[in-house]
């Protein structure tokens, strides 16, 4: 059992797979929703006015867009996301398709390598770390 401080709250709480308690995941989530409904509705807003209009907090809404959670409307042009290897715009996530696919030919770094998968929506995500068998 692992136990965690949610760092929103400070509250104890059994660790499962998300670092917030079971309240500030609850809120979390419902301010997922506010977000993905209002960018449905307004796909040019910037993240200052979904912030302003949901409550949620600008840095939440990055957030959401880092792990693929959320995805821009390639109309949106008031919110820049960069890859993170070479900077290059993207809609969604942390890496460009170009380094996406590189990480996918199998980066090595001692003993582990990175490797991503496709899910059923063809987003791309970072899966799990594994050791070589040398």
């Amino acid at each position: 059992m692992d136990l965690r401080n949610c760092p929103e709250c400070g509250k104890l709480f059994v660790y499962n797979h998300r670092n917030l308690c079971p309240e500030c995941l609850k809120k979390d989530e419902e301010g997922f929703d506010r977000v993905r409904d209002f960018l449905y509705d307004n796909p040019q807003a910037t993240v200052e006015e979904i912030s302003e209009a949901t409550g949620v907090p600008t840095k939440n809404i990055l957030d959401y867009l880092k792990e693929g959670r959320l995805m821009l409307s390639s109309k949106n042009v008031n919110i820049v996301l960069s890859c993170e290897t070479c900077g290059a715009p993207i809609l969604y996530g942390r890496f460009c398709e170009k380094c996406t696919g590189k990480l996918k030919g199998g980066f090595t770094s001692g003993q582990k390598s990175m490797f991503v998968d496709e899910d059923m929506k063809g987003k791309l995500h970072l899966s799990k770390l594994r050791k070589d068998k040398k």
